[in-house]
């Protein structure tokens, strides 16, 4: 058979995911501090593009400039623009006089205040005017940060740095305890095989234990353990109480877990009142004794949506503008340099990137913003009487109703947060799993149910622990129809023990508390 090359046109119709399509997908996804990282990005790439500066007056103009208002806006009161008068108009109008004179006095009454230069400062002097209009609130320098007035944080090991030089004066003692110290995980135990770290160092296992020893002795008690029975330990050495009593009772943690107290009053040799004495003496120990120091700074959740109540009744919803960071296009600076040729490829391919990151930028908050309105929608009775009252969802339903895609929907609830008079929740809590109610009612929320169950469980007394099947003929009473099985692994995902379990606990506490 013969081969050859041939052209054929063929036309088809083929879905291709453009650069602008897969922006739009990936900002729709993207959390509060991802966006703005992307958008820093692109204003850093894009000469077009630039943020805002808080201390910029006006906004955005309707051509997408810098909008500033006019210079005699506003009534001067007196008080209002007190700044502006102060830093400059008093100066320059009548102030040049009233100086003059404080001026004239200075130098006739304290010609040797200042030593050096024989002549006081003036008042007038322009590094004292710059100086003044620098500090803050004066009107021309920065405003007030309180985050600067912050007393800074000790750390753990900022903790132990302070100790060890006093409780170790040698200093091949000191580069050991660093080791060490480095070592320490958040809650001050120690993740060091001290073998391992001997043999690295060069030094002998003794002296390893000998630094070790002395480092579990500074405060807070409790650290640089490797277990929490060692912890405990620590801390009733300490404390002059680590009796042979008390050692059997710390090395038999698991017994005491289950609360065995048979078996523990046997090991310890003690009886029942001892025993809740020594359990009392452990319940004041601590067993994280650096957690106290804050390893990192924690940040804080900023809600992309803000749902309260309207005084004409139903919901308000709202996005905030925090969360929503929107960068300037500065459009004069484009008609200015686009008169050079070289330049006018480049910034017409950065404005039309700029074109396309604020249409998906709007069409992300239009999204956030269906999405979120009909979750309000479909959940007023969670927003009016609580968890007890939250629906089932899925994104079907959201999708459905507002006419996009369940994928579409998804990304949207993916990290993103919305503050309701009820409290700061995850969008994707709001979608929970339906579970049929009894004689064809309406159905529950999954999480509703988890809620009924845990308000069951915390109001049992010991005395009248409720097993699964109790709780599944209660919620069968309230209209809820559950298996045993689905009731155990409720239970579990909410860690909560077994009823056999939270009757030991109950018995235990209430015996302590009494005791």
């Amino acid at each position: 058979m013969k081969q050859s090359a041939n052209l054929f046109l063929r036309q088809n119709q083929s879905l291709v995911m453009t650069p602008q399509l897969m922006q739009s997908i990936r900002l729709l996804k993207m959390t509060h501090f991802e966006l703005t990282q992307f958008i820093a990005q692109e204003v850093e790439q894009n000469p077009l593009l630039e943020f805002q500066d808080d201390d910029e007056a006006g906004g955005e103009a309707e051509d997408g400039e810098y909008a500033h208002q006019p210079e005699d806006a506003g009534g001067d009161d007196g008080y209002d623009n007190r700044e502006e008068a102060l830093s400059s108009d008093w100066y320059d109008n009548g102030g040049s006089a009233r100086t003059s004179r404080l001026n004239d006095e200075l130098d006739a009454n304290y010609t040797n205040v200042f030593p050096d230069d024989g002549a006081p400062q003036r008042l007038d002097a322009p590094e004292l005017v710059s100086q003044w209009k620098s500090m803050p609130g004066s009107g021309e320098g920065a405003d007030y940060d309180l985050d600067d007035f912050v007393a800074g944080q000790v750390s753990l090991r900022d903790h132990l740095a302070q100790q060890i030089p006093f409780a170790l004066p040698d200093m091949a003692d000191r580069l050991i305890a660093q080791n060490l110290v480095d070592q320490l995980d958040d809650c001050g135990y120690l993740q060091a095989d001290i073998v391992e770290t001997g043999e690295r160092l060069g030094t002998s296992l003794a002296q390893v234990e000998r630094v070790l020893a002395t480092l579990q002795s500074l405060d807070p008690p409790g650290l640089f353990a490797r277990s929490l029975a060692e912890c405990l330990a620590i801390q009733l050495r300490q404390k002059d109480r680590y009796d042979p009593a008390m050692q059997a009772l710390v090395e038999n943690l698991d017994l005491l877990a289950k609360y065995d107290f048979i078996t523990l009053k046997r090991l310890c040799g003690v009886d029942e009142e001892d025993l809740l004495d020594m359990l009392g003496e452990i319940r004041q120990l601590n067993p994280k004794p650096g957690s106290g120091f804050e390893a990192a700074v924690s940040e804080a959740i900023i809600p992309d949506v803000v749902v309260r109540a309207s005084s004409e009744g139903g919901w308000l919803v709202e996005l905030n503008p925090d969360a929503m960071p929107r960068p300037l296009v500065n459009k004069s600076y484009f008609s200015r340099v686009t008169k050079n040729d070289e330049a006018r490829a480049f910034l017409s391919s950065c404005q039309e990137k700029v074109s396309w990151l604020m249409r998906n930028l709007d069409e992300r908050a239009n999204t956030i913003m269906k999405v979120a309105s009909e979750i309000v929608r479909q959940q007023d009775a969670f927003l009016l009487h609580g968890v007890d009252h939250l629906r089932p969802l899925n994104l079907k339903t959201v999708a459905e109703a507002i006419e996009m895609h369940e994928s579409t929907v998804s990304r949207v609830t993916s990290n993103k947060y919305m503050l309701t008079p009820r409290g700061l929740f995850e969008l994707k809590y709001f979608f929970t799993v339906s579970i049929t109610a009894v004689a064809g009612g309406d159905n529950h929320s999954a999480e509703a149910v988890r809620h009924k169950i845990r308000a069951l469980i915390m109001q049992e007394s010991p005395e009248a622990v409720l097993s699964d099947d109790d709780i599944v003929d209660m919620l069968k009473k309230g209209g809820v129809v559950l298996a045993r099985r689905t009731v155990a692994k409720y239970r579990e995902a909410m860690n909560i023990a077994s009823s056999v379990q939270r009757r030991r606990e109950k018995r235990a506490l209430a015996k302590v508390a009494g005791f």
